[in-house]
């Protein structure tokens, strides 16, 4: 919190951390009545707009009736409260029907991102035990390949073999089913982080978390109940779904969900004919728009531009102010915990933007830097571990990873004050900080979290691999891009066809956007005496060969 916050001013951010910790934390907190039930039934939760721009409404009323069908479909097929159900689903009106019915029910949503192969799903379904999945037509085919024959299955598009209708099941109950009441501390998510530093790590999301959530809302984006409000992000990642989907139940702001693919002429005619007054996406969408030389609508009438997901580059906002007519404010956070430090948008904890600082911490948060040999605060200007004070940090809700003491402990100092979160910052006099590094490997490209283990994990299946090593270089649009190092088994010898082959490998058996730009064949990898590949001397050695060219988009 930036020193030139008045007393009153702290005291008032704190009651309102106070109010939203004891509404979401209640004993008596029920997902399904505040992020549905207790909202005004006509209003509008939702404007679904289409690839050909046309747009259908779903209003409180209609979702709760719904939800609550489906809720009474899914109980009687045996979910019951707190078993996991996933969703590999696109934007979609049944999408948000299903996630409030596993709601309502007491059920525990794991989020699946639709561009995941069928190992990433496989992998998320085991490790959270999910007992049913809801999917798309256009998804269905990945289930085929999952060694997971207990697994039950609906699906939005035509019946086929053991797989549900979505749609006949809807239409074979009536509304009423009860929103389930569990209390603050029950978990409604399981989502995953990007494996950064080995497999995909599980994080329980209790309701109590929406709190911290709210705090975004408002401190961070400045979400008023009169915006129309749109999150480019997709909600099979932590900020799509906590404050694309969730931000918009919460607060009853009118929310806008777009179909399809991205592309910068869609995107402006988005703003533009619906009218959008706070929008969220990742800086490679405004960097997209930006080299895209559209003309940009002349009437927009965006109030508030937020990014999130990797650093802002100066850039942006250069572009931004002249072409949007608003800067974006860059905001930073983890799944592990919501949107901790942020240039915020709302008026009493609003200041003016400094080049290349991610901002303050958010209120009911406290952030430090510490020492690199030490769990203490370094000195101002510092480069050092970026952590959160636990004790004076109200908001902070996780305690630790699903069946994984050993990671969850490498989370917080051994005296358990600080919540550590693995990146690296310093932080001036004023109490803004700025983005240094990860001190893992993790990748972060167009806003997507990967983690190299996965994509390794992936070639080391393709036959003709030994080992791999992935590794992020700079790109002028998406910020970062993969590529991989690899050793070939004996008698394999390197072509151009391998490298594409390998790049389809990894497409097919991971995830569409997750594939290295660029093989290279190498002879052997850089190790640890140990035999720990050492992910950080390809890094550097290839930006050293990168340094004399500016990054381009690949």
């Amino acid at each position: 919190m930036l020193q030139s916050q008045s007393a009153s001013t702290s005291v008032h951010l704190l009651e309102r951390v106070r109010e939203w910790l004891a509404l979401y934390g209640s004993p008596t907190a029920s997902a399904a009545w505040l992020l549905c039930d207790g909202h005004d039934p006509a209003k509008v939760a939702y404007r679904i707009v289409t690839e050909d721009l046309s747009s259908h409404d779903l209003t409180y009323q209609a979702l709760r009736e719904d939800s609550e069908r489906f809720a009474a479909a899914l109980a009687s097929i045996g979910v019951r409260p707190g078993d996991r159900v996933a969703t590999l689903m696109g934007k979609s009106r049944e999408y948000l029907v299903t996630l409030m019915a596993i709601w309502r029910l007491g059920a525990v949503h794991v989020p699946l991102f639709t561009a995941f192969a069928a190992q990433a799903i496989e992998f998320r379904l085991q490790a959270s035990g999910a007992k049913l999945i809801v999917v798309d037509p256009t998804q269905l085919s990945k289930l085929t390949e999952l060694d997971s024959s207990s697994l039950r299955v609906i699906t939005t598009g035509p019946p086929t073999g053991d797989a549900f209708n979505f749609d006949q099941l809807l239409g074979a109950f009536e509304p009423g089913f009860p929103a389930a009441v569990l209390g603050g501390d029950a978990p409604f998510i399981q989502i995953y982080t990007s494996g950064t530093t080995g497999r995909p790590k599980g994080v329980a999301v209790p309701i109590r978390a929406l709190a911290s959530f709210r705090a975004y809302l408002e401190f961070g984006l400045d979400l008023r109940p009169d915006d129309i409000y749109w999150c480019a992000a997709d909600p099979g990642w932590a900020y799509g779904l906590y404050f694309g989907v969730l931000a918009s139940f919460s607060t009853g702001t009118l929310g806008v969900m777009v179909q399809g693919n991205f592309s910068a002429a869609m995107t402006f005619s988005v703003l533009d004919c619906f009218g959008i007054t706070n929008f969220a996406a990742a800086p490679t969408v405004y960097r997209a728009l930006r080299t895209s030389n559209l003309l940009v609508p002349a009437a927009l009438k965006l109030r508030c531009a937020s990014s999130a997901g990797e650093p802002l580059t100066p850039d942006v906002n250069e572009w931004a102010l002249t072409s949007l007519g608003v800067a974006v404010h860059d905001h930073y956070g983890q799944t592990e915990a919501g949107m901790l430090i942020n240039n915020h948008h709302h008026q009493t904890v609003k200041h003016s933007l400094k080049p290349g600082s991610m901002g303050s911490a958010m209120p009911g948060w406290k952030a430090a830097i510490l020492r690199q040999d030490r769990d203490e605060p370094a000195p101002h200007g510092t480069v050092g571990r970026l952590a959160l004070a636990l004790d004076h940090s109200p908001l902070a809700w996780f305690i630790g990873y699903q069946d994984d003491p050993k990671k969850s402990a490498e989370k917080f100092s051994r005296d358990g004050r600080w919540y550590l979160t693995g990146d690296v910052a310093r932080m001036d006099d004023d109490g803004c900080f700025y983005f240094s590094s990860r001190d893992d490997d993790v990748i972060i490209m167009a806003g997507y979290r990967i983690g190299p283990f996965e994509v390794e994990s992936v070639l080391a299946t393709h036959p003709a691999v030994a080992e791999s090593a992935v590794i992020a270089t700079p790109d002028a649009m998406r910020g970062e891009v993969l590529e991989a190092f690899v050793v070939l088994r004996a008698g394999v010898s390197a072509s151009k066809e391998l490298s594409q082959e390998l790049q389809r490998w990894v497409k097919t058996q991971y995830a569409a956007h997750a594939y290295p730009r660029i093989v290279h064949f190498a002879d052997s990898l850089p190790k640890t005496p140990s035999g720990k590949v050492q992910r950080f001397v390809l890094r550097e050695r290839r930006r050293a060969e990168l340094a004399d060219s500016p990054p381009r988009s690949r």
